[in-house]
């Protein structure tokens, strides 16, 4: 049987990496292991860590195609974080202007969890741990 260890890192790919860059190291507060540029491609990486732990890889391209995210299609569906405070976080992304969806109860776990989108619309679920 294949023995997988865990999620390596998440590729996500915007349409503006200064604003991109922003959202996920600013607001969401993951820390830049390495950025750069490849020239041969036009495009930027960057490295994030979420607690020291390598999570996201953020590239640019030029023009990407937008992202179909509602209806929600077929693919990925969102990326989500856990959090020790759902009400304090959700009130701290809306200070920074982002739209946030009430809170809502998980039927089955009974964990409350909010939605909320990056800069390209991605869906960014918050879970209350």
């Amino acid at each position: 049987m294949l023995q997988l260890n865990k999620v390596h890192h998440i590729a996500i790919i915007c349409s503006d990496y200064q604003k991109s860059k922003h959202f996920y190291t600013e607001i969401l507060g993951l820390e830049i292991i390495q950025e750069v540029f490849r020239e041969e491609r036009q495009s930027h990486k960057l490295d994030l860590a979420l607690n020291g732990i390598y999570t996201i890889e953020l590239f640019s391209f030029p023009e990407p195609p937008k992202r179909i995210s509602r209806p929600e299609a077929a693919g990925l569906r969102h990326l989500a974080f856990e959090v020790n405070d759902i009400a304090k976080t959700r009130q701290y992304l809306t200070d920074y202007k982002l739209v946030c969806e009430e809170i809502r109860e998980d039927e089955y776990t009974q964990k409350r969890f909010f939605f909320t989108t990056d800069p390209d619309d991605l869906p960014i679920e918050f879970y209350e741990s």
